[in-house]
């Protein structure tokens, strides 16, 4: 039998080209280049390495492909770029996952950014992938400890959901994400940090993650300083790596912080390519490309695992009609709103339950736990609609029975809210029991 260190050796001769096209600039436009010579040899989408005068690399993307020549956009300035330097073709960027990757940090690229060698796998593959046929998907899994009351019980997780954390600036969106990590039950974690800058990459692998965390993750970054082709690619490539254990059976949880980071970086490579930025700053092909890529999460065939993937959102200014949290909104199977308000009093998470949603519901929960739901939103919702007269002292207690509950279970859901589970999802469900006893909603 083959031992891993030959298999290692194999794929990567298998890479090497026996050929490799070469072409010249002709035009430097802005930040990106015109080459000729390569138009019948490239693809959309290629890896092209132009070598400067002095000997020095610079490395890009296919961006356009015509008559005269193709449009390379560079991984970074154009500086020191000259007529009739070398441009070679390197092909797709492909990578070839192996559940050596577990444990590591890569880049978009499947290159390790911890200096430590990365076994391959035996085959490579590209980024770009379809999503498995609608008839042939499984239906969504069974409920997931998530480690917090709230999420186990009135905003629950299955196997195969895909839910969107949407959330400004500073209301604690990270710190959830990797509180989940954490918590979650998974065969393997997949991780995709887009445009973050590069001392959260370290210190949350590190001490976010720690040891433990790290034992089951993948982690794929790209800093805020990487080039924008190499930002879209980041969540691109955590999807193929996260397929990759799915189709071996595994159950994957995927993470991806942020896709408006991504769908920023889209944005910048599509209006260099001639796109028209027509929707509130974003082109035509930005819902495309958001759609495509959650819909490649989600249950998996018949004989294959599960992607259950979170995607945050940052919501610019809270706002939750903003483009790219109205896309993925559509698409996903829950939403998860954190307030800044609640944020700013020291909640967290600092979830809006009447503004949040999973739809995993009512199929998650059997009826009695449905009620224990239903009757818990019913009293939040009391109480957010009188909230100015109870805060402002002008309510007098005994007025309104249902309000009287209401008041007191505010107390009680507050501390529910930010309590983590030890029990499990049955400890939680007890626990919303105990609160909605407390206030005099619910009868023994």
């Amino acid at each position: 039998m083959q031992n891993a260190a030959l298999i290692n050796l194999k794929s990567k001769v298998a890479d090497i080209a026996l050929t490799r096209a070469v072409g010249r600039v002709i035009a430097a436009d802005g930040h990106t280049l015109k080459v000729a010579g390569l138009e019948e040899d490239v693809s959309l989408g290629d890896r092209l390495r132009l070598v400067r005068q002095d000997g020095t690399t610079l490395m890009g993307e296919v961006l356009c492909l015509g008559p005269d020549g193709v449009t390379m956009l560079p991984d970074e300035a154009p500086v020191r770029v000259a007529l009739a330097d070398r441009v070679v073709s390197c092909g797709r960027a492909r990578i070839a996952p192996d559940p050596g990757w577990i444990g590591r940090v890569i880049d978009p690229f499947g290159t390790p950014m911890d200096g430590r060698t990365l076994q391959k796998g035996t085959s490579s593959v590209d980024i770009l992938n379809e999503p498995p046929a609608a008839v042939s998907r499984k239906p969504l899994g069974q409920r997931l400890d998530t480690g917090f009351h709230l999420f186990n019980t009135m905003l629950p997780i299955v196997q195969g959901q895909r839910v969107g954390i949407f959330a400004g600036s500073g209301v604690g969106k990270s710190r959830l994400l990797a509180d989940l990590v954490r918590g979650m039950e998974a065969d393997v974690i997949v991780m995709a940090l887009v445009g973050e800058r590069g001392r959260e990459i370290n210190d949350f692998t590190q001490t976010v993650l720690g040891e433990a965390g790290m034992a089951r993750t993948v982690v794929v970054a790209a800093s805020a300083d990487a080039a924008p082709t190499s930002r879209m690619r980041c969540p691109m490539t955590a999807m193929r790596i996260a397929e990759y254990f799915r189709d071996a059976g595994k159950h994957v949880l995927l993470f991806v912080d942020s896709i408006t980071r991504f769908a920023e970086a889209q944005r910048e490579v599509a209006v260099s390519a001639g796109e028209f930025p027509s929707l509130r700053g974003f082109p035509p092909s930005t819902p495309m490309q958001i759609t495509k890529l959650a819909e490649r999460a989600g249950p998996g065939p018949n004989g294959c695992g599960d992607i259950t993937a979170i995607f945050s959102v940052l919501v610019a200014a809270s706002d939750m009609n903003e483009p790219v949290a109205d896309m993925l909104r559509g698409v996903l199977d829950g939403h998860f709103v954190l307030d800044r308000k609640l944020a700013d009093q020291g909640q967290f998470p600092a979830v809006d339950v009447l503004q949040s949603v999973s739809r995993s519901l009512p199929d998650a929960a059997n009826p009695t736990e449905n009620t224990l739901i239903s009757k818990a939103r019913s009293l939040v919702a009391v109480y957010n609609g009188s909230s100015a007269l109870v805060q402002s002292g002008l309510y007098s207690e005994g007025a309104d029975p249902e309000l009287d509950q209401a008041v007191l279970f505010r107390k009680e859901f507050n501390e529910f809210c930010v309590s983590r589970a030890a029990g499990g999802i049955g400890a939680s469900f007890e626990r919303l029991r105990f609160c909605l006893r407390r206030c005099g909603a619910l009868k023994d």
